[in-house]
């Protein structure tokens, strides 16, 4: 069955809109944290597949960071282990690590890697197994609240990442830092999003979340000043599980990275609308 003369419109008039982005983004780093709603809808996660693939097959640059929390709070749930968080930061103990390093490291992230191959992708797990990128030390928390195998990043090892890049393959990275001491250390997905743009010097860093963006007054802000940001953090109207993404990109604007962006995940094709449209969807910092 052929497609309507309206639906033929609407694809080549997103197309013609597109090129122009396409061109300027080609051959340019693009860091994506995925994580929250979008990636626990089976339609979602087959869409931002299929938007990386795309991204990559016209010469773009993705890297992707993953998150996981849903899928770690589900499973120690099932496994009989109780859960906090202080400053968007999941208290971890022992056996919540090794939740973690199942889920987040082994699970998610070849499923990942699998949705980008099946939508002609090439996509490579970067994880606590494979290519332990990551190098972190325990991070002692706001109020030096104890936080257990949490991890803050000391750095970013690049070399490997770069050949990857090179080579036209996606680095799917999950957050599992590695101390000094050999031991694995849980990492909040934004902030490693956000050190590996740095790395990087990526042209974007991008953000999905659950929500519309950064929200002020109950409106979305649609781009935001770095002092801007942080005068939302200090006076709490950015506060929980924001404060680390904002944090994150505030950081990544501050040291290199060109734009840093805050979308909300749950919109389908979130990502490709962010990098193809004037518009764009969510916050901007700028």
């Amino acid at each position: 069955m052929g497609i309507s003369v309206n639906q033929a419109r609407n694809i080549s008039s997103v197309l013609s809109e597109g090129l122009p982005y396409i061109q300027k983004f080609k051959g340019k780093v693009i860091v994506v944290k995925y994580g929250g709603g979008a990636m626990s809808d089976q339609s979602l996660k087959r869409n931002f597949a299929k938007d990386i693939a795309l991204m990559n097959l016209v010469g773009m640059k993705p890297v992707i960071v993953h998150g996981g929390g849903p899928q770690i709070a589900k499973e120690l749930k099932k496994s009989g282990i109780t859960s906090s968080f202080i400053s968007g930061h999941r208290v971890t103990d022992k056996p919540t690590m090794s939740v973690v390093k199942k889920i987040l490291g082994t699970k998610i992230n070849h499923e990942i890697v699998n949705l980008i191959k099946q939508s002609g992708g090439d996509a490579i797990s970067f994880n606590h197994i494979k290519h332990k990128i990551i190098k972190a030390s325990q991070h002692a928390g706001k109020d030096k609240n104890n936080l257990g195998l949490v991890g803050k990043v000391d750095r970013i090892l690049v070399s490997e990442l770069k050949k990857t890049i090179s080579r036209g393959t996606i680095p799917v990275i999950a957050p599992i830092g590695v101390s000094k001491e050999g031991a694995f250390l849980n990492i909040n997905a934004d902030v490693v999003a956000g050190k590996v743009a740095e790395s990087l010097k990526a042209e974007k860093l991008i953000l999905l979340t659950d929500i519309k963006g950064i929200i002020e007054k109950n409106k979305v802000i649609s781009r935001i000043s770095a002092y801007k940001g942080r005068q939302l953090i200090n006076n709490n109207t950015i506060q929980g599980g924001m404060t680390p993404k904002v944090t994150a990109a505030l950081e990544a604007k501050k040291n290199g990275v060109r734009s840093c962006h805050i979308i909300d995940g749950r919109l389908p094709h979130a990502v490709l609308l962010e990098v193809l449209t004037a518009e764009g969807v969510g916050t901007m910092i700028s």
